[in-house]
């Protein structure tokens, strides 16, 4: 069930790779490719990481959007499809980081400590 949850995720992340070999920027295609990887690891800290990388990878989507708009805007091209386009594209980035927070994410990778880890409080 949780496997279907992860392809936001991942198609996310394969946008974002793409979009920074288009643009020539290696080490940030390398981190694309690199962080599913973190879906590996079944601890709060790796699925903060991947959350916090997918929003940034939503707000890279809001700024490429509006620098494209000011140069079509500029050459007097139209851009509101292209708008739409790219902040669908946003706001699925962002969808995916939300996805961690559904049940069947938080229990898989999110689990809870057994009772030996908890703090005794008296």
């Amino acid at each position: 069930m949780y496997g279907m949850l992860l392809i936001p995720t991942l198609l996310s992340f394969l946008l974002l790779a793409a979009h920074f070999f288009r643009g020539g920027q290696t080490a940030l295609v390398l981190v694309c490719c690199s962080a599913p990887m973190l879906l590996l690891v079944r601890r709060g800290w790796a699925t903060r990481l991947l959350q916090v990388l997918l929003v940034l990878g939503a707000l890279e989507w809001v700024r490429t959007t509006l620098q494209i708009r000011e140069v079509r805007v500029a050459n007097g091209l139209a851009w509101h499809r292209m708008a739409a386009i790219l902040y669908g594209v946003a706001g699925f980035t962002l969808l995916a980081s939300l996805s961690y927070f559904l049940p069947a994410l938080r229990r898989h990778y999110c689990p809870s400590r057994a009772p030996s880890d908890r703090m005794v409080t008296s």
